[in-house]
């Protein structure tokens, strides 16, 4: 039964300065999927459409503050974690949310930002394996982030998409969506893979350069259709068909000389100019 009230969603992330990703993509996705948008900041990050010039990362000590803050006064209906950051943030984060075992979780495993800066430090990643990912309702990795959390090659998890997923669940993953954008050909196919069941989501490849924040956007958006109290799949689905038809709409932004971000209020602007 779908939530018949705006539902509160908690993204738990980084800030771009650029608009396009963190949390700022986190919470344009939130309010286009119909929730309001709560958030704990973890990093700032200097950024703009070509890269990342600097980083400062927030202590754990006030992003836990942020987290009791939120969890004190506000009904959270969905979490989405992205870019965390180092090992003791995620530790901060797991701690919390321990206590909110009911609340479902989205975990976006960011490691790598499109333009190719490490978002990550190396010593967290083994955190996020070991006590984040176990948490999750389901996690959302890219290809190459699915290999680097199986310790695959990319070239593994790329040609056998569902071995990848299934090896996750056997790392404490209840669910895993993952996305196939760094694959290759005219579709762009999604795997969701729960315990022994597995569902393909196809969509054609848009051709654009202006892919920034795609997977923040779609976790976000999934945390979104989870807090209206949709299923899993159900939720997916939602999540892809919104995701793909903001790449679609991306160009119609002109934004940076980079990869520019997509367009998460395309339905609106839409419907403003008609």
């Amino acid at each position: 039964m779908l939530s018949p009230s705006i539902p509160n969603v908690l993204t738990i992330a980084g800030s771009d300065s650029g608009g396009g990703a963190g949390i700022q993509a986190d919470l344009k996705a939130i309010s286009a999927r119909g929730a309001f948008g709560l958030s704990v900041v973890t990093a700032l990050t200097a950024q703009n459409t070509c890269g990342v010039t600097g980083v400062e990362v927030v202590s754990s000590a006030f992003v836990k503050a942020q987290l009791d803050a939120v969890f004190d006064d506000i009904d959270v209906a969905a979490i989405k974690t992205g870019m965390l950051a180092n090992a003791e943030i995620v530790a901060t984060v797991v701690d919390v949310l321990r206590a909110f075992p009911a609340i479902p979780l989205v975990v976006d495993p960011v490691m790598v930002a499109t333009s190719g800066d490490l978002l990550l430090h190396e010593q967290a990643v083994d955190a996020v394996r070991s006590s984040l990912i176990p948490l999750a309702t389901v996690i959302t990795p890219n290809i190459p982030e699915a290999a680097t959390l199986l310790g695959w090659s990319v070239e593994k998890v790329t040609n056998d998409p569902e071995a990848a997923a299934q090896a996750l669940c056997k790392q404490g993953a209840r669910a895993v969506l993952l996305k196939g954008g760094h694959g290759e050909g005219d579709t762009s196919t999604d795997l969701l893979y729960t315990r022994g069941q597995s569902l393909a989501l196809q969509a054609p490849r848009i051709g654009t350069t202006n892919t920034h924040g795609t997977g923040c956007t779609l976790a976000s958006a999934l945390a979104a259709e989870l807090a209206h109290g949709r299923d899993l799949s159900s939720a997916v689905t939602e999540a892809k068909e919104y995701i793909t038809a903001a790449i679609n709409a991306a160009d119609q932004l002109h934004v940076g000389r980079g990869h520019g971000p997509v367009n998460h209020f395309y339905q609106l602007w839409q419907s403003k100019q008609q």
